[in-house]
């Protein structure tokens, strides 16, 4: 038996152990917001990876955005070291999760087994990854206790909301850097026989129109600024999505609808604060003099963000010209530019030579639609060296009844031992 039968078998006597590992992960609610539960999630991961061998740090982001008293933004950093010098790869996953959300015919946090999928919130983005790598280096190990270099493993928070708690704080902190990380892979479900490079950009803004309050039963005397917004999105509709749908890519995202330009009207909220039932109220005596939106701006590696941004003003410059009484505000909220690795980096030629061995094909070269934290890995860590590479449908997360199937991950567990074999041993 090669070592290559040997990692498949021991791989594979872990099968079951792989299964309850992410059974146990979606069980944690560690629902973003609020940010719940983390330290909890990564207090069991800590103990677990000690007992494989690893040395565990656990690290609050104090001070981060979203960290407080009671909800504390805590990351972990396990770290093993081979026989002798060598590269590091780190294998990266986040362990938040968004809102539960209404559909489900199964419940998000049981875990529940059926016709070989796990379903649960977290299962697919990304628990099952992050479970997927941890037994994927446990085998490694076992089979290869004498190899170079570092194997690293990271749970990381709040990569939902931007993961301005998690990587990008340990990268701005030196916790994670270039000279002590070669090689990242970050298991989100792009699927077991994609190598995704990298992700579009994206531009989140705020947008509020201007009016004038007064007396709702004479809005003559007012300026209705939710009336302003409602001119604002006919534009977009007549103007902005037309322009949009017209873009496209000729690098290789998926899925093929996100090779166009997007936005999203992400939320709106004007005048009188939300009403509800319960205390009888059905007061609305105001004319609004305020109105703001969200909007989420997905743009194409062939835009840049000062072409998206002024795309936005000129129409908002526009509208003042000619809508009498016009007046808005843009703010920033959070961009990141495209994020492209080239397929020529080791990272990459290692997990296409493991995806060859492992499944017999030749591997599909994507692009994600969204970001993930590849962008802080480029951008504050400056590891560039970084795709993401892991088991599950992309178009299944954050939908409910999420799942992933277990013989995917069995096979993603094949592609990152036989990657930690090209990277991490000697000829």
């Amino acid at each position: 038996m090669n070592v290559k039968e040997k990692l498949f078998q021991a791989i594979h006597e872990r099968s079951e152990e792989l299964v309850q590992l992410t059974r146990e992960l979606v069980a944690f609610e560690t629902l973003n917001p609020p940010g719940a539960n983390y330290r909890e999630c990564i207090e069991y991961l800590s103990k677990r990876l000690q007992t494989s061998g690893f040395y565990s740090q656990m690290v609050r982001a104090e001070g981060a955005i979203g960290d407080s008293d009671i909800h504390p933004r805590w990351n972990l950093l396990s770290r093993i070291e081979g026989d002798f010098p060598g590269d590091c790869i780190h294998f990266n996953s986040h362990i938040d999760v968004v809102a539960v959300g209404n559909g489900w015919t199964k419940d998000p946090f049981k875990g529940t087994i059926e016709d070989g999928r796990i379903y649960g919130r977290g299962a697919c983005d990304m628990k099952g990854g992050l479970a997927t790598s941890i037994i994927a280096a446990e085998a490694f190990i076992s089979v290869i206790p004498n190899f170079g270099g570092a194997i690293e493993i990271s749970a990381t928070v709040d990569e939902e909301s931007g993961g301005y708690s998690g990587v990008a704080w340990l990268a701005e902190k030196g916790i994670i850097t270039s000279k002590n990380t070669q090689h990242v892979i970050i298991p989100e479900p792009l699927h077991k026989n994609r190598i995704c490079l990298g992700h579009r950009g994206v531009w989140w803004a705020e947008i509020e129109t201007h009016g004038k309050i007064a007396h709702g039963s004479m809005p003559f005397l007012g300026d209705c600024a939710i009336r302003h917004m409602g001119a604002l999105i006919q534009t977009f509709e007549d103007r902005l999505f037309p322009k949009l749908d017209c873009r496209k890519t000729n690098f290789p995202i998926v899925p093929n609808e996100a090779k166009r330009s997007s936005i999203n009207l992400n939320s709106i909220h004007g005048g009188e604060p939300e009403l509800t039932n319960e205390n009888n109220s059905y007061s609305a005596p105001c004319v609004p003099d305020r109105c703001r939106m969200r909007i989420d701006r997905r743009f194409l590696p062939e835009e840049s963000l000062d072409e998206v941004k002024a795309e936005i003003v000129d129409i908002l410059e526009a509208l003042k010209r000619e809508r009498p009484g016009f007046e808005y505000t843009l703010t920033d909220l959070f961009s990141v530019p495209s994020i492209i690795t080239d397929h020529h980096k080791p990272v990459a030629k290692a997990v296409h030579k493991a995806i060859n061995e492992v499944l017999g094909e030749e591997p599909e070269y994507v692009i994600s639609p969204g970001t993930y934290d590849q962008k802080h890995f480029a951008q504050i860590s400056n590891i560039h060296n970084c795709i993401a590479y892991g088991p599950g449908l992309l178009k299944l997360a954050h939908q409910p009844d999420e799942w992933i199937g277990i013989q995917d991950m069995i096979e993603s567990a094949k592609v990152m031992a036989c990657t930690m074999l090209e990277l991490l041993t000697k000829d």
